[in-house]
This record gives C-alpha cells, structure tokens and sequence, in this order.
C-alpha cells in the first residue's frame, strides 16, 4: 500500500510495497499477501523480511494511561533475498491471527478508536528497517456478531473502543491485552448505570463474553463496577438469546447491588429467561448501524492509511 525506498541502499536503491490481498479479516483467519521489491540501479540483498501485527494499546501508570505500540505476533516472510537491479522481486506470505485480536471494524465500517495492522520490517546489514503500516479490517466472529447485534437491539449506543495492557481475572488469555468495547446503556437505566464495557476473548473453541457495568451511587445504594462472565462454545454463542442474558444481567445490576457473576453451559440459558424485562419491545437498527454512525462522526472524510499514521505515530513505544 505504501511504497517506499530503502534508504539504507542509499540513492538509486530498491524501494518495496506490502500489498495485501485482502485488508478485510476475522480473528483466527489466515491473512495473505506479497512483499514487493522493485531493484534499483544495482543488485542487493536484504537479509530477513520480518511482518509483525501491532495494534494501539493504553498501558496504566499510577492514576494515568498513556498509549503505545504493541506487536503481538511476529513472523519471517524470507531470509537472504537478493534483489536484482531493475527486477521486481516478489515475496509471499501468510499470517494466522490470534483468536484474541481485536476487532476494529464491524459491519464493514472502521470501529472508532481501533487499529490493526501489518508492519513491514527489512533487516538490511544487520540494521532494522521498520516500514509503514498496512492496516487490516478485523471483524467479528459470527458468534462475537451475535452479541454485538444483541447490543444494538437493546437500545445501547456505542461509546468508544480501545485495547488495554493487562489480563482478566478468571480468564485464560494468549494475549497480554484485552480489547474493551463501551457503551452507552439503553434509556431506562439511566440515572443507574452510566456504561457497559464488553470485552471478548476468543479461542478455537470457546468465546468467553465479559461485561463490566459502571452503576451510579445514589442517596440509598452504593456504585462501582460489576462483572459478568458468559463461557460458551461458538456453536453455543449462535443458539443463545443474548439480548434476553445481556438485558437480564444489566436489570439484576441496576436493581441490586451488583456483585460479581459467572455464566457457562447450561446455566447461561437457565439465566436467560430470568429477569428479562421484554426488551423486544424495542428493537435498536442494530450494531452495524450504531457503529457506521458512530464512524461517520469520528473518522468522516478520513482514509484509513491516515487515521493508521495518526494514532500510531502520537504513541510511544514499548
């Protein structure tokens, strides 16, 4: 996407461009594409193609938060490349993502807040030569798509995203951060909860859905944040009513003093039918829909690649 010269060849040198064959992906997927060299006035070699996927991450210090770079995964396309001059030379190559890697777009719409992407690093006479970002659109999986729909359908609006250092209490994760998606809570629980974060954590066989709900104190009860864990299989995740468990926790939130709990197997679909307060009453236009305006405020007139360059060159890294 972003073609650039080798500047450690110096002037006349080869210039290279990582092409993606798709930018649009989902966790797990296998993403393909080529490393493209165009020589220059004489032969070269680099010595290893190194890709990495990074992505934005807020790291806690005391009482702040400051934002860096974080690579999570790092893979050798090629060793010992000679590249003829005037040639093109073209490298394949292929990355698994992780089952836990943030989702940044939903409903083919670019998630505020969030970026993933691939960087190009050529290490040429021993030196490094970190190159541009190549952005990738990761969505949901189908089963993550159920509850974010099921958030839609309730009447949440979204808030922000972002990916934070760290790891869950009580859940098994590959990855050292864990992506939060806030919102806003549906109108009646105004005055009660402010917000719901949602975080998932995927894995071959298992999606674990962690709610954290942010409750308002009040002359005659407490605040604080309360948590929910659902443990399902992805075939499970699509057969169950997340719209009645969502909106069944978050009415035993606000109507008590909150607490921690946990859901998995059977026991989920026991809680489903249990405190649900008829959300079917009103149907919100779905997550696609709240994100895509959600976007259209934030990122509006902005191409990808720019919004990429910003958010990463404000951060430092780690």
């Amino acid at each position: 996407m972003f073609k650039r010269m080798l500047s450690a060849f110096g002037v006349g040198g080869p210039s290279v461009d990582t092409v993606l064959d798709s930018p649009h992906a989902v966790p797990g997927e296998v993403i393909t594409g080529q490393v493209r060299i165009q020589g220059g006035s004489s032969d070269a070699q680099i010595e290893e193609i190194l890709l990495s996927l990074v992505t934005r991450v807020e790291v806690e210090h005391g009482d702040h938060e400051r934002a860096g770079t974080a690579e999570f995964l790092r893979v050798s396309a090629g060793r010992k490349v000679r590249v003829a001059a005037g040639e093109l030379t073209t490298v394949p190559f292929q990355i698994a993502l992780p089952w836990e890697t943030p989702i940044s777009a939903v409903g083919g719409r670019e998630l505020p807040g969030m970026v993933v992407g691939v960087r190009t690093e050529l290490v040429i006479a021993g030196a490094p030569d970190k190159g541009d970002l190549d952005p990738v659109l990761v969505g949901p999986l189908e089963s993550q798509d159920r509850v974010l729909e099921a958030f839609g359908e309730l009447g949440f609006s979204f808030r922000s995203a972002d990916v934070e250092a760290g790891r869950l209490h009580g859940v098994r994760q590959e990855l050292g951060f864990f992506q939060e998606i806030e919102f806003f809570p549906p109108s009646r629980y105004a005055g009660r909860v402010s917000q719901v974060e949602l975080t998932f954590v995927a894995s071959p066989g298992e999606l674990v859905v962690v709610l954290e709900a942010d409750k308002r104190g009040g002359m005659f009860r407490s605040g604080g944040d309360t948590f929910g864990r659902f443990h399902v299989s992805h075939e499970e995740a699509l057969r169950t009513d997340w719209a009645a468990a969502i909106d069944g926790w978050l009415a035993n939130v606000a109507e008590s003093g909150g607490g921690h709990a946990m859901f998995g197997g059977h026991h989920d679909h026991d809680y489903d039918h249990h405190g649900h307060h008829g959300h079917h009453g009103r149907r919100g236009p779905g997550m696609g829909g709240v994100v895509a305006g959600a976007a259209a405020g934030v990122v509006g007139g902005m191409i990808l690649g720019e919004v990429m360059e910003d958010v990463f060159d404000g951060g430092d890294e780690e």
